[in-house]
């Protein structure tokens, strides 16, 4: 095989299976290059696959465990790291106002706000609707059906106006951040906002927080009227209680109280779902596959907060008798 000056894995493979199996690669005659494929080759042809031994299900078990450990701990100081950098954009922003972005700051509150008014105030009428059924049918029993009223107007002011609120903005806004900018990032546009010497940070996470902080009291005033006007209707048609009845027990019994309560948690819920939304985006991938995971979290991962945040503040305002 002196006179052969180029040999492929094909021919190679096709030379060794005429000679067969034992054949003494020693005997050939070839050029040095040649020689060392049709070894590596032969090597090929002979070689089987090792299956690794199948670990026990105790010791997967574990490794697993110390995966997610890890994995959650990585989480946390990426989280860290995203919260300083936010408080240094937001602390450059305060000192120069000029550095907000005013124009996308306006667009993300039409999209991420003013758009969604009607979807939170169709959902936060029938929850206030099913909420004043359930009361006039348990009440009704006891034949204390006119504090259905007072059931309604806690149960709205209080808790479901700004939980049906940042629950629909996770699932919309949280969700469209983490694309948007996840977009960015497998485009690289990320990238080269860094190299033309623009912080990401002010340009894309800074307007997203702030278009929900300015926001969502807004949504949720929109969604405590029309929790209220379901409960309203559902009183009148059920109970036969007038609207003039159900607003004076309202406005005598329940109070505003309940309704700055709410409000107070609406800038907590608000930083956690743009935080949530922004930081999955940055977290991004060069894939696919990578983007849609991260969305997929981002929605999880902010009403997962959402519910633990609320919790935390019922407890607060219980122990401080509010």
């Amino acid at each position: 095989m002196r006179e052969i000056g180029r040999l492929d894995t094909a021919g190679a493979y096709a030379i060794l299976g005429a000679l067969g199996e034992g054949f003494d690669l020693g005997r050939v005659e070839a050029r040095p290059e040649t020689l060392r494929l049709l070894g590596l080759v032969q090597d090929a042809r002979v070689a089987r696959s090792v299956q690794p031994p199948r670990p026990h299900s105790f010791r997967e078990l574990t490794e697993r465990i110390g995966k997610g450990v890890v994995e959650m701990c990585l989480e946390a100081v990426d989280t860290m790291a995203f919260l300083g950098h936010l408080l240094v954009a937001l602390a450059r922003a305060a000192a120069n106002p000029r550095r907000i972005r005013i124009p996308p700051l306006v667009s993300l509150m039409e999209r991420a706000g003013f758009d969604a008014v009607p979807i939170v105030a169709t959902t936060s009428f029938f929850i206030g609707a099913v909420v004043g059924l359930l009361g006039a049918h348990m009440l009704q029993q006891f034949g204390a059906e006119v504090f259905a009223v007072e059931l309604i107007g806690v149960a709205v002011m209080r808790e479901f106006n700004i939980i049906i609120t940042a629950v629909l903005l996770a699932g919309r806004s949280a969700s469209a951040f983490a694309a948007e900018i996840g977009s960015m990032k497998m485009q690289q546009e990320i990238d080269a906002m860094r190299v033309l010497g623009v912080d990401p940070f002010e340009a894309l996470v800074l307007p997203r927080f702030g278009a929900l902080l300015l926001t969502i009291p807004l949504l949720t005033f929109v969604a405590t009227l029309a929790g209220l006007f379901g409960g309203l209707v559902v009183s009148w048609s059920t109970l036969g209680i007038s609207p003039t009845f159900f607003l004076q027990r309202i406005v005598d019994n329940v109070g505003v109280t309940h309704f700055w309560i709410a409000l107070s948690k609406a800038p907590v819920m608000a930083a956690v779902i743009a935080g949530i939304g922004c930081r999955q985006g940055l977290e991004v991938g060069g894939d696919v596959e990578s983007l849609g995971r991260r969305v997929t979290a981002a929605v999880v991962h902010a009403i997962f907060a959402i519910i633990m945040i609320d919790a935390a503040f019922a407890l607060i305002y219980m122990e401080a008798d509010l």
